[in-house]
């Protein structure tokens, strides 16, 4: 295996890029766009399921004032300390540590809830739905904005290659990588009602962008060590961040509630 010396290479800071991607032109989009799936109102109760170092728990909090509250729940420990010290000053913001296999709630006890790219990563998603069902009141509602990775498309003049890193990264970098896709189906198999499934296809233009928010400089060099990609793979990426770069990703916001 190849050892990978340039630092640009290395996996990021997971807190340092979950702000980079909620700061992007992109991530301030599909983020608005689930807030306003949520229909928050003053006084609910709003759940963030793996709510990482609670980038979004201060806006979701400001949307049930005065006597809502938000509770966060996360199983990392580092991302829990995080938010935690972040929102330190916000009595109504909650943080929790738990598994969101089993929800540290109370059964009946939310009005809203969300996923923010947090099912793509799970072992089970419908028993992630199963759990949001049991906590949720009659009525309540749950957004999620979650991938489809075999919609990353990537301009080159040797698309081939482009789909073979597409393969690696479906195959073995991402446990759930058509997540976004399935969503409406395994609502339905959980006992909830559908009300929307919609889809964005961002498009990016700026190779440096791409790269931060999908690693592909640093995927390439994996696929490379795995056998995806040959050595040529090195002058692919160089050939396509010399632009002219387009390349576009699907994203899925899917909108379901448990029958009242």
């Amino acid at each position: 295996m190849r050892v990978i010396e340039n630092s640009s290479l290395a996996r990021p800071d997971p807190i340092v890029y979950l702000d980079q991607v909620a700061a992007s032109a992109p991530g301030r989009a599909y983020k608005q766009q689930v807030m306003d799936l949520l229909e928050l109102q003053p006084g609910q109760t709003v759940l963030d399921i793996g709510c990482g170092p609670g980038t979004d728990l201060a806006a979701m909090a400001s949307a049930v004032m005065p006597d809502g509250m938000v509770i966060g729940v996360d199983r990392d420990p580092v991302m829990v300390a995080q938010a935690r010290a972040r929102l330190a000053e916000q009595p109504m913001i909650e943080i929790r540590s738990g598994d969101v296999h089993a929800l540290p709630l109370d059964d009946g006890s939310v009005d809203r809830a969300r996923t923010d790219r947090v099912l793509q990563h799970v072992t089970d998603p419908s028993q992630v739905l199963a759990e949001f069902r049991r906590v949720a009141r009659p009525g309540g509602r749950i957004v999620m904005a979650e991938p489809d990775w075999e919609g990353l498309l990537i301009d080159s003049t040797r698309p081939a290659t482009g789909r073979a890193l597409i393969r690696f990264i479906t195959a073995e970098i991402i446990r759930n990588a058509t997540i976004g896709r399935s969503l409406p189906r395994l609502c339905v198999d959980g006992g909830l009602s559908v009300r929307s499934a919609t889809a964005m296809a961002p498009v990016f233009r700026d190779f440096t962008m791409a790269d931060q928010l999908f690693g592909l400089r640093r995927n390439v060099a994996r696929a490379i060590d795995a056998g995806y990609l040959d050595a040529d793979g090195e002058q692919w990426i160089e050939e396509i961040a010399a632009g002219p770069f387009l390349a576009t990703a699907m994203l899925f916001l899917v909108t379901a509630e448990v029958p009242a």
